[in-house]
């Protein structure tokens, strides 16, 4: 069968690689491309597993290349994703998963319009100023200044929510992680007529409860809260009250 493409995309601190790691646990056939760049390795990270890791030098040697699907510049480091992980993929007749950002998923929807795209939405700014803290931590230093320059272009990433599929809001782990499985599979059925072994009807339920035109009640209370529905310094005002409640 043909192996299909996905893409997930979300802000940072929004907790898509734990999604991505819990999928992977549960969904066979499914691979993951691991991503190049030229950031520093975080904690317990390790070259090739979470990231391949590279020089700013080598990493623009690899565009000039043509080697990359997709490449894009976040938060002053580059990343991009390798042609060859999408075509190992393919001759191996499995799935590929992409995690990458707004700026790559767009790239990838142009040359591979087919792709399956999902945006993770974190549930308010509170909760996700406590998630990108608690990584900071964990990496040794909280940099309130970064924090809040992460939150400010989390806003900027969920406003192209509407060019994805399918829309998760994680507020509770298990089921967004259930959530995102029941696409997967939900894709494979209608694609590639895949049989889905357990529970099928509920799995193709859950899936088209995530589908953008039916996610709209679960999303208005994200942009609400972001101050994406409101008027212009909203969403200022909403960061610097959410400082104040610590």
């Amino acid at each position: 069968m043909a192996g299909l493409l996905f893409i997930i995309s979300a802000p940072s601190g929004s907790g898509k690689s734990t999604l991505v790691s819990e999928l992977r646990k549960q969904v066979t056939g499914i691979e993951f491309a691991v991503s190049w760049t030229t950031r520093a390795p975080r904690g317990s990270e390790e070259d090739g597993r979470e990231y391949n890791f590279t020089t700013r030098e080598n990493f623009q040697r690899m565009i000039d290349d043509g080697v990359f699907l997709e490449h894009a510049e976040v938060f002053g480091n580059f990343y991009g994703t390798s042609r060859q992980s999408l075509e190992e993929a393919r001759t191996d007749g499995h799935d590929l998963l992409l995690d990458i950002d707004v700026q790559g998923a767009a790239q990838v929807r142009a040359n591979t319009p087919e792709a399956v795209s999902i945006f993770v939405m974190p549930p308010t700014p509170r909760v996700l100023r406590t998630r990108l803290r608690n990584r900071s931590r964990a990496e040794g230093v909280v940099n309130e200044e970064e924090v809040l320059r992460r939150l400010r272009e989390a806003s900027k990433e969920i406003e192209n929510y509407r060019e994805y599929g399918y829309i998760l809001v994680n507020d509770v782990l298990d089921r967004a992680v259930a959530q995102l499985e029941a696409i997967v599979l939900a894709e494979r059925f209608y694609r590639n007529g895949e049989a889905i072994a357990f529970r099928s009807r509920r799995v193709l339920e859950v899936a088209a409860g995530c589908l953008q035109a039916n996610s709209q009640e679960r999303v208005k209370p994200v942009l609400e809260a972001f101050g994406l529905l409101g008027t212009v310094g909203q969403q200022e005002l909403k960061f610097e009250e959410d400082s104040d409640d610590d």
